[in-house]
């Protein structure tokens, strides 16, 4: 690894990999379908003949769905703070983020009954920092969450299978549905 930019985007993609695996090893068992890196296409009612190729794609983290329960979580995994700072001086979620997933949302409303009420999660890892916060916007809950890398891996495993499968996401969850 040449810079830190590098080492950063390498980090950042193995706590990605990570998730999706422990994803895959711990939810599909239990009849989760678990995808990585899925792309999500724009609605488009219209468009020019060169818009295909500026138009910026959609790529998600890892998209999970519980067909028995009629659920789908979109994930973003990201390896930065949760939180940032407000123009006023205090802590804020950070507004790209929430832009971000209600775009993935959003965007995709009116293509099947996962996607109208899909929701969304920002996974963060952190050392002794636990962070559950949610919302419900348009119908579609949207939560940011940490785990404490911290901690013993049962405790991580536990907090992972808790806020993967959105029991742990202080009730924002079951008001969308």
């Amino acid at each position: 690894m040449h810079d830190n930019r590098s080492r950063d985007v390498w980090v950042r993609r193995l706590f990605e990999k990570a998730v999706l695996g422990f994803a895959c090893v711990e939810l599909q068992p239990i009849g989760w379908r678990v995808r990585g890196g899925a792309h999500i296409d724009w609605q488009m009612s219209a468009a020019s003949d060169g818009i295909a190729e500026i138009l910026p794609g959609m790529i998600t983290d890892i998209i999970m769905d519980d067909l028995g329960a009629g659920r789908r979580l979109v994930i973003d995994t990201k390896f930065t703070s949760v939180l940032g700072s407000s123009r006023f001086g205090g802590a804020s979620l950070k507004s790209q983020y929430l832009y971000q997933m209600y775009t993935y949302l959003r965007s995709q409303e009116g293509l099947d009954s996962l996607w109208d009420q899909a929701s969304g999660l920002f996974l963060h890892p952190a050392v002794d920092v636990r962070i559950r916060e949610s919302v419900t916007i348009q119908g579609h809950a949207i939560a940011f969450a940490t785990v404490d890398l911290a901690q013993g891996a049962r405790t991580v495993r536990a907090e992972l299978c808790d806020i993967l499968s959105g029991t742990d996401w202080g009730g924002a969850l079951e008001r969308a549905n």
